[in-house]
């Protein structure tokens, strides 16, 4: 059985030192054996994969569940931590309705079946079963049955809502949305913990379901880390090499990390890619200098080959748009070297938050994030740490504006937002984990 856990773009190292082995904090009873259940691809779980190395840096035996992903070196060679790999069964969704809600109702049944099997009689005996939600259906009711027929404590960690995604695409007042919305809230209120992504989330489950959850926020791994000004210059130089984009004497790179789901607004990026050539053409008009530019769009996901065809037909004069699938450690190099960070979430329930806006803070990279209302806030402070757009027009703007610069010096209003995303990544991850979730999953 391979040891590790999943991450297409992402790894972390837990610095021993900042967790005490063997004993739990504050006099809670030491927990031996956690159960870590996602169901979906562990390569794109990467706050459960950041959980499991938390707890096994406590010496806690962790069993992480899951389809699988690319495996990382740092959670191969941790011997604490064992992965079962759901056999994935994801297919083309047909175009009818109708033939598309029978089938992921069969889909599900099966699902729900393989994960029970799993956490009833693959895993060893757990202490506490730990799940992601999304996807609630059919996650947490199995996890749920799981948990009581092996006496285990059942925490949930809310990413997002599965209600909201699924309004997305039949609308809030359809049946199923509102029944999936009943489904989490009763799931939800029998489990014995739950933490959060955000403080909007915790007081939006609180009004809407009466559950209390403990905001665990995303933080980035200590792997996230700025390159050298002199190695950044020759990851940027060997990338367009290696894309073959036509040489060029001033170039920025921008990096847009994507799940390639509903909730990524790719098709505003698109919209923008022709508006941020004119903006270049105008400034060389001005003879006000503006780099060629990389948008690098990184990550892979549902929706990937349906936006591929619109972006291999983008025309490229001064602006290259790339889709490229990155290991976890030439994404962690990326991140580092890159000028810009883009983030196209937009949220279905307007409470979540991206992880890969901490990962590019980790990265001292400002970002520019698709403003979807004021949870944002909790990690972005526009003008500082980072910048918010509303519309394709002004993320065109946005861009250019932030990269252009002469030469031989680095866009100034860049430099400024880049030291406030270094002051955003003072706090890592294993530094709020445990004083957020150690207390929650090792509490008696």
């Amino acid at each position: 059985m391979p040891r590790g856990i999943a991450d297409d773009e992402r790894d972390v190292a837990i610095d021993p030192q900042s967790s005490p082995h063997g004993s739990a904090a504050n006099g809670m009873q030491t927990i031996r054996r956690v159960t870590i259940a996602v169901l979906g691809d562990l390569g794109r779980s990467p706050r459960m994969q950041y959980h499991a190395l938390a707890l096994a840096a406590r010496e806690v035996q962790v069993d992480l569940v899951g389809y699988r992903g690319s495996l990382p070196q740092a959670i191969e060679a941790e011997s604490r931590i064992t992965c079962h790999f759901l056999a994935d069964d994801s297919a083309p969704r047909p175009q009818r309705k109708v033939i598309r809600a029978v089938l992921g109702a069969v889909r599900a049944v099966r699902q729900a079946w393989a994960l029970f099997r799993v956490l009833l009689f693959r895993v060893g005996k757990p202490d506490v079963v730990l799940v992601q939600s999304p996807p609630a259906v059919p996650t947490l009711a199995v996890a749920l049955l799981a948990a009581r027929l092996r006496s285990a404590r059942l925490i949930i960690d809310w990413h997002n809502t599965t209600s909201s995604l699924v309004g997305l695409v039949l609308g809030v007042d359809h049946l199923a949305t509102r029944w999936i919305d009943r489904y989490e809230r009763m799931a939800g209120r029998l489990a014995d913990a739950h933490l959060c992504v955000s403080h909007a989330m915790r007081e939006q489950m609180a009004a809407r379901w009466g559950i209390t959850a403990t905001v665990m926020p995303d933080r980035p791994a200590h792997r996230f880390t700025p390159a050298s000004n002199g190695t950044r210059g020759a990851i940027v130089r060997r990338l367009w090499s290696e894309l073959g984009l036509p040489p060029s004497s001033h170039m920025a790179l921008v990096v847009a990390p994507l799940g390639w789901t509903i909730d990524d607004d790719v098709q505003m990026l698109i919209e923008a890619v022709s508006m941020c050539e004119s903006l270049a053409a105008e400034r060389d008009a001005a003879q006000t200098p503006c780099p060629d530019l990389l948008i690098l769009l990184t990550g892979r996901g549902p929706e990937r080959d349906a936006y591929l065809p619109q972006i291999r037909a983008l025309v490229a004069r001064r602006v290259h748009v790339r889709a490229e699938w990155l290991s976890p450690q030439a994404y962690a190099e990326v991140l580092g070297a890159a000028d810009l960070g883009l983030s196209l979430h937009r949220s279905s329930s307007g409470v979540d938050l991206p992880m890969k806006i901490a990962d590019m803070f980790g990265a001292h990279l400002p970002v520019c994030a698709l403003d979807y209302g004021p949870v944002l806030n909790e990690v972005l402070h526009d003008g500082d740490n980072g910048v918010l757009f509303r519309n394709s027009a002004e993320l065109a703007t946005r861009i250019v504006d932030l990269c252009a610069a002469t030469a031989d010096a680095p866009p100034p209003r860049l430099e400024r937002l880049r030291d406030g995303a270094a002051r955003a990544a003072v706090v890592r991850w294993q530094d709020e984990w445990g004083g957020a979730a150690w207390p929650v999953i090792g509490a008696s």
